[in-house]
């Protein structure tokens, strides 16, 4: 039997404020494909199918065509939610999919119940997907010690272990667990959502011995933890912090005897990653970025002073420069001292303005509106002199 680990897919999430279904449309064709050509038993996806609690139409819509083109293949189709999911939305008509080759596991009632299918004589996959967790809404629910990450996880690996110990009592069985959660040893990357405050989220790796397989999501980066714990990471890079990952998915040979083989699948990205660092002028002129020419880019400039019209000097030509931020190094237009400092040492009005001018835009007064400002000020102090004299 043959497996795809997935996960992470955000449908209908943006990147820095352009929209990705188009992108997102590639992806599922692309994995429809790897189905189809790598003979694809079962996908799994696990968890953060959606982006939001309440996907738009077109999104829903979206999803809905992927289910119905996979289920086509013949391939069975297992999904847990995740924490950007509505667990409750997601496992709307649950049963009646699983009917249909598609496995739904968003309730905690239905973590110890398996997906079983058949491995050949006297044998059976069973695969059990844990939703994301919110220890505080479910610790109650599943008798944990204390509303943790890692004591839920724990006590819904306990219902797991029970099923799976019945069952092997009967027979051969081999085990693939599905979760949704931030695992020790994991990468994390700018695009995912803290499920914790200060790393008090993470769960111990040792939580998922025993399992033939654990396919995590949550984490964007496709990681091994250790031979039988891995993260698929999402299909598309959805921040910068994501420009040197290679995307896509796990493949799983399972026999009889448990996992064979697992090896990596990989899927084109539509448009290429640029994190670009220097002064303006570096950029715009340098030989070697024509490659970025065509990427979405994040650009940080360095130039002492802020450049006037940065962006639009850069989108001349880096047209889809989504992202611009300044981090001066050196040069005379660098200044350490805090704004109270600077106004403190300002010899009158006309200088305090012009200090105010350098620090909200990060770059100071040229000639011409050093003179404007003095004349401005000039002008307020003889208006405010004559109706004084004049009241």
């Amino acid at each position: 039997m043959r497996i795809l680990h997935t996960s992470d897919w955000h449908l209908g999430r943006s990147f820095h404020g352009t929209g990705m279904l188009e992108a997102q449309r590639g992806f599922l064709d692309h994995l429809v494909r790897t189905v189809r050509e790598e003979g694809v038993d079962v996908v799994l996806v696990a968890g953060d199918v959606y982006d939001r609690a309440l996907p738009g139409v077109d999104v829903v819509a979206l999803f809905d065509d992927a289910l119905e083109r996979l289920t086509a293949t013949g391939a069975q189709v297992v999904i847990s939610s995740g924490n950007h999911d509505s667990a409750t939305r997601l496992g709307f008509g649950g049963r009646i999919l699983a009917r249909g080759g598609v496995h739904l596991r968003t309730r905690i009632e239905d973590i110890g119940s398996a997906v079983v299918l058949p491995l050949g004589a006297d044998a059976e996959l069973a695969v059990y997907g844990i939703p994301y967790l919110e220890p505080r809404l479910v610790a109650e629910a599943l008798d944990a010690d204390r509303p943790g990450h890692p004591e839920v996880t724990r006590a819904a690996l306990d219902l797991v272990r029970a099923d799976l110990a019945r069952r092997r009592s009967r027979g051969r069985v081999v085990s693939v667990v599905m979760a949704h959660t931030f695992a020790a040893g994991g990468a994390g990357s700018d695009s995912e959502r803290d499920l914790a405050v200060g790393g008090l989220g993470s769960v111990p790796l040792p939580l998922f011995d025993g399992f033939d397989y654990t396919a995590l999501g949550h984490l964007h980066g496709r990681q091994t933890l250790s031979d039988t714990v891995r993260y698929s990471g999402s299909p598309l890079a959805y921040s910068f912090s994501e420009a040197g990952h290679t995307k896509g998915g796990w493949i799983l040979d399972v026999t009889v005897d448990g996992v064979r083989d697992v090896r990596a699948v990989e899927w084109p990205a539509p448009r290429r990653l640029a994190v670009l660092r220097g002064t303006l002028d570096q950029l715009l002129e340098l030989e070697d970025l024509h490659w970025a020419e065509a990427a979405y880019c994040s650009v940080t400039l360095t130039d002492a002073e802020r450049p006037a019209r940065a962006m639009e000097r850069l989108r001349t030509r880096f047209p889809d420069t989504l992202v611009l931020g300044f981090e001066p190094e050196g040069g005379p237009g660098t200044d350490t001292r805090s704004y109270g400092q600077r106004i403190s040492a300002a010899k009158d009005d006309a200088e305090i303005c012009c200090g105010f001018l350098e620090h909200v835009r990060g770059r100071r007064a040229s000639v011409e509106e050093a003179g404007l400002v003095r004349s401005t000020v000039d002008t307020a102090r003889s208006l405010l002199h004559e109706r004084q004299d004049h009241p």
